[in-house]
């Protein structure tokens, strides 16, 4: 397996846009870490940090069939390796919620208020 880093630098018409614009969250993270399987990607992890305080994890995500192989705890481990001292936060479903428990997250006391993004949002 090889991991690589990228450093912080009729269709619906909601998803053409998400397709169309698919990098751009990437290209504005932090940090992207990725795991590869000769020439196909199988999981990737983006970052947003400010490399001291407090960095937040937005996507965490595994092809299926690489799925319960430890790659993502890698990707976690990894991204917590860069910034070490910063609190790290998640945005989960409770479905998910146990995968980062079981890695080290815990449920914050905190209260986070949203307002959602216009490309997620179903009418």
């Amino acid at each position: 397996m090889i991991y690589s880093y990228l450093p912080a630098g009729q269709m619906d018409r909601k998803t053409k846009v998400m397709i169309e614009k698919y990098n751009i969250p990437f290209i504005n993270s932090t940090l992207v870490i990725s795991a590869w399987d000769n020439e196909l990607l199988v999981g990737v992890v983006r970052v947003l940090s400010d490399k001291m305080f407090r960095s937040v994890i937005y996507d965490l995500v595994i092809l299926p069939a690489y799925q319960n192989q430890k790659i993502g705890k890698e990707l976690l481990k990894r991204c917590i390796e860069h910034y070490p001292d910063s609190e790290w936060l998640v945005q989960t479903t409770n479905q998910i919620s146990e995968y980062y428990k079981k890695n080290g997250f815990k449920e914050s006391k905190d209260t986070f208020l949203t307002i959602a993004c216009k490309l997620f949002t179903v009418k």
